[in-house]
């Protein structure tokens, strides 16, 4: 058993290494309240949309295409909904509170002054350019062990497979290993990837880290600086209840103005979602994979995954993992700060896309654990919530060209324009409520960065945001086709470089997207210039794919002057 932590907080026994241990880190969390003003909040948002899109499609008498949206707007609405209450939670949280991360992470209030467990900075790699991989891990195991001594030792899990690479890959570690006191770089391969990245970290766990308290779980494109992760150790430290602590990870050797505005929206969102989620989940959290630290001991026992029904391996880990380890009574919390922690956007639109495909193939075999009891409650909320991300796309992306269908044949003649306009105006601000809420937060505290400068970033990544949030739904949509032919190519290495993405190439990938914007749009002048203005701005990302491609994918040093980053 590991820590049991009751629904509303309060800590009531743990387990560690064999004996019992009394854990409080949640006792001054008030679960129960919290999740119930999010609910009420996520509903009142939910209820909000609903009622404006009925009085909107309402008017004049309701069309078959008016139903349709009016169904999709009530399927969305409520996952709208809790990403907006969340997202006004952690803008309230940040404003108000003078130390939100100590106060929805408790732990750290308490952490030790002192590094004293012994930590593995466990490196998972397959088939990667190793020149790339290892000079942030020796940056941080240099200032990591010239603070800490030998407290934290880099571990090398490979699961390359036989070849010229393998050799390449270790001929690159024991160049590094050779710099430092024996032991201090350790390399293990394994012939074949079962399971994947989590057979992989849990087969070294299981046979190779003996005498360590924690694992750093890094992947190939990750970096982090030595004070963060000393404070996820100290914090650790201070909670024996604690099996998972995450970090907010941010961009990092961004090439490409898509990679520096996409990073610049998500790093904004993320801190305030995160830290409303963290409000109310408690010690019931997320858990991303990489960039964060966990006990040993809690993962061996309570993190192991099944294979799913049909024999296959899941793929998306991460969200499973955590889901045990609640049903198993230990803790999962996120430090929601992201300074110290970084890893590499997509370079450009399709290699987004492409990484997307990856994240849908795996959130969807979540199906499978629903149901299951040996998975925490809220864990299983949190894998339903990942499915709906992509199984809610298609609903989303209808909208559109029912909408175009509505206009076209007339349906849309009695549509009161202001209350129109909006309900435009609130689906964008609740859609995107925890991005702003951060935008919010940044104008307010601006630190190293102009208010001037910090405006300009935000323009320009919303335009980029208001023209993917269509892609990605329409993209999303064909995934759900595609996965369901049996069409997924595996779990590839993903690209991280910029590369070049050619008018050709774009044409390609794209020339549909920008066809049936061009037969929506079509649809929309119809009913007159009105209707056309309207939808303009949301079919924007289908009719510019192709620009939108190649032009943001090209390496400009002159971003650097207009998008603030890190």
């Amino acid at each position: 058993m590991g820590a049991s932590i009751t629904d509303d907080g309060e800590a009531v026994r743990s387990r560690r290494f064999g004996r019992r241990v009394v854990t409080a880190p949640c006792a001054a969390e008030r679960l129960g309240a919290r999740r119930a003003v999010v609910a009420a909040l996520a509903g009142g948002i939910a209820l909000a949309l609903a009622v404006l899109g009925w009085h909107v499609l309402a008017a004049g008498g309701w069309t078959l295409w008016e139903a349709l949206m009016m169904a999709s707007l009530a399927a969305n609405a409520p996952w709208l909904g809790l990403t907006a209450a969340t997202g006004l939670a952690g803008l309230a949280i940040r404003l108000c509170v003078g130390d939100p991360s100590g106060f929805v992470l408790p732990a750290l209030r308490r952490a030790d002054a002192v590094v004293h467990d012994q930590t593995l900075l466990a490196l998972c790699v397959r088939l990667e350019d190793m020149g790339a991989v290892l000079p942030p891990l020796d940056r941080l195991l240099r200032k990591l062990r010239a603070r800490h001594s030998d407290r934290f030792v880099l571990g090398i899990l490979s699961d390359t497979p036989p070849g010229r690479k393998a050799e390449a890959e270790a001929e690159a570690v024991a160049a590094l290993a050779a710099q430092f006191p024996p032991g201090a770089v350790r390399y293990r391969r394994r012939a074949e990837n079962v399971g994947f990245k989590a057979g992989n970290l849990m087969d070294f766990l299981d046979n190779q880290a003996a005498g360590f308290d924690h694992a750093l779980v890094l992947d190939a494109d990750s970096a982090m600086s030595a004070e963060t992760v000393a404070q996820l150790v100290r914090t650790m430290q201070a909670d024996p209840g604690l099996a998972i602590l995450q970090t907010v990870i941010a961009g990092r050797g961004v090439e490409t103005r898509f990679a520096r505005l996409f990073g610049f929206g998500l790093r904004h969102g993320t801190r305030a979602w995160v830290t409303g989620q963290a409000w109310w989940q408690g010690p019931a959290q997320l858990y991303w994979g990489h960039n964060a630290l966990i006990r040993i001991a809690a993962f061996r026992r309570d993190a192991r995954l099944p294979t799913l029904p049909n024999g296959a391996r899941i793929l998306s880990h991460d969200y499973a993992e955590a889901a045990r380890l609640h049903a198993g009574g230990w803790a999962v919390r996120v430090l929601p700060e992201n300074a110290g922690s970084w890893e590499r956007h997509p370079p450009d639109l399709p290699a987004l896309f492409a990484r997307d495909m990856r994240w849908a193939a795996g959130n969807l075999q979540y199906r499978h654990l629903l149901l299951r009891p040996d998975f925490g409650r809220l864990g299983r909320f949190q894998m339903l919530e990942a499915i709906l991300h992509y199984a809610l796309a298609p609903l989303r992306f209808a909208l559109l060209p029912l909408a175009a269908l509505n206009a076209a044949t007339g349906g849309g003649e009695d549509t009161p324009r202001g209350a129109l306009l909006l309900l435009l105006l609130l689906g964008f601000v609740v859609s995107n409520l925890p991005k702003l809420a951060g935008y919010g937060e940044a104008l307010l505290r601006p630190g190293r960065f102009t208010r001037a400068t910090l405006l300009r970033g935000m323009a320009q990544e919303m335009a980029l945001g208001l023209m993917l949030d269509t892609l990605e739904a329409l993209e999303r949509s064909l995934t759900l086709l595609q996965l369901a032919r049996g069409r997924f190519g595996g779990w590839t290495v993903q690209p991280r470089a910029a590369r070049e993405v050619t008018w050709t190439a774009a044409a390609h990938r794209f020339g549909w997207h920008t066809a049936a914007g061009l037969v929506m749009i079509g649809g929309f002048s119809l009913a007159g210039s009105f209707a056309a203005m309207v939808a303009l701005p949301a079919l924007a990302g289908l009719l510019f794919a192709i620009p939108l491609a190649v032009l943001t994918a090209r390496p400009c040093r002159e971003a650097s002057r207009h998008v603030p980053h890190p």
